[in-house]
């Protein structure tokens, strides 16, 4: 009998392997972002449909210029509780981070939310490793038994999975997965 700690972890596995294998069509398609000279940000997102959606902040000014489908306009940053909100007479823009809906005529044109996934893992010793994959980014949270946030990003894999930064690697295949620090083992499925 599969548990459901154990059905949520082949979910996560093929969630993962797929993401893995798949790295390079998905940085094809994964948000880019570019830091410009004169305080300007360099956007592009793609949604479910491939449209693409262009945006340059430009912090100095509090606006942003978009170009979408061959159209472009520049919108004035708004007061927004928290977030983005950006519009002018035709369109909006609203979101956070790179989740975010472009209108035009109060008509929703674009919208855009990367793929997050959650799950949980425990260890026959009772350690519990909390994760959160962003399979757009190519990006993993981790949190050890509560602890502090560990960010990884994707590496290619022959198979399985792999993410990893300069501490710590996080790998698995199957159901199996083991997450090290400085090259020793903190957990193990």
């Amino acid at each position: 009998m599969i548990t459901i700690i154990k059905l949520l972890a082949i979910l996560l596995v093929i969630s993962v392997t797929a993401t893995s294998c798949n790295k390079q069509m998905t940085q094809a398609n994964a948000n880019t972002i570019e830091t410009m000279a004169d305080n300007k940000v360099k956007q592009s997102l793609t949604d479910k449909a491939g449209n693409q959606l262009d945006l340059t902040f430009d912090n100095n000014r509090d606006v942003v210029s978009v170009d979408f489908m061959g159209e472009t306009a520049e919108l004035a940053r708004e007061k927004s509780a928290s977030g983005m909100w950006y519009k002018n007479d035709r369109y909006e823009l609203i979101g956070k981070s790179s989740d975010l809906q472009l209108k035009k005529d109060g008509k929703t044109v674009f919208e855009h939310e990367d793929d997050i996934v959650q799950s949980q893992a425990k260890s026959d010793n009772g350690d519990v490793l909390d994760l959160t994959f962003n399979n757009t980014q190519g990006t993993l949270q981790a949190y050890l038994n509560g602890g502090e946030q560990i960010d990884m990003t994707a590496e290619r894999a022959g198979s399985g999975f792999w993410y990893k930064n300069d501490q710590y690697e996080l790998r698995g295949k199957g159901e199996s997965m083991e997450l090290t620090k400085d090259g020793n083992s903190i957990f193990k499925n």
